[in-house]
């Protein structure tokens, strides 16, 4: 890409208003790419290990509205290098057109009985991030099964470590 960065403008509708008090819209720095997403929540809420993930508020709605574009809420590598808070689905796409609420998949990868296994979300804890991104819709040529017709690749059709992890 040259030039100057295209200007996305996107709609945001807060649905909590702490979220104002928090600093939001917040950039953890000048150079990061994710939106710092806090969670909205009423009370502390506590993870337990490899329990089922649990949703959520970001306390807004974001609609985008441009189809090249779109959100990814990714997780915040210290919170889980460190604590072993993930996202329950990984990473979540946010489409142009989606116009509801945001929710974060919080999920606890620890294991059970592990020291400080347990992880604790309070109200406005920094625990996702949220990173725009372009998005690619290429031409799709179907093939029919076995080789026939298309140039054969230097990769081969092997996978899942196929290229080995030495230089």
């Amino acid at each position: 890409m040259t030039g100057a960065p295209p200007d996305l403008r996107i709609a945001v509708r807060l649905h909590d208003a702490r979220l104002r008090d928090w600093g939001f819209p917040r950039w953890g720095s000048a150079g990061a790419a994710g939106l710092d997403l806090h969670a909205c929540l009423d009370a502390p809420v506590t993870l337990l290990p490899q329990a089922p993930p649990v949703l959520v508020p970001a306390g807004f709605s974001v609609r985008i509205g441009d189809p090249d574009w779109c959100a990814l809420v990714v997780p915040r590598s210290g919170l889980g290098h460190r604590s072993g808070l993930v996202l329950g689905n990984t990473v979540g796409v946010v489409d142009a057109d989606y116009e509801g609420p945001l929710l974060i998949s919080a999920w606890n990868r620890n294991p059970p009985g592990a020291a400080d296994a347990d992880i604790v979300i309070a109200p406005g804890d920094r625990i996702a991030q949220l990173v725009f991104t372009r998005v690619v819709r290429p031409q799709i040529t179907i093939l029919d099964g076995g080789s026939g017709g298309e140039a054969p690749g230097t990769r081969g059709t092997g996978g899942f470590g196929s290229t080995g992890i030495r230089p």
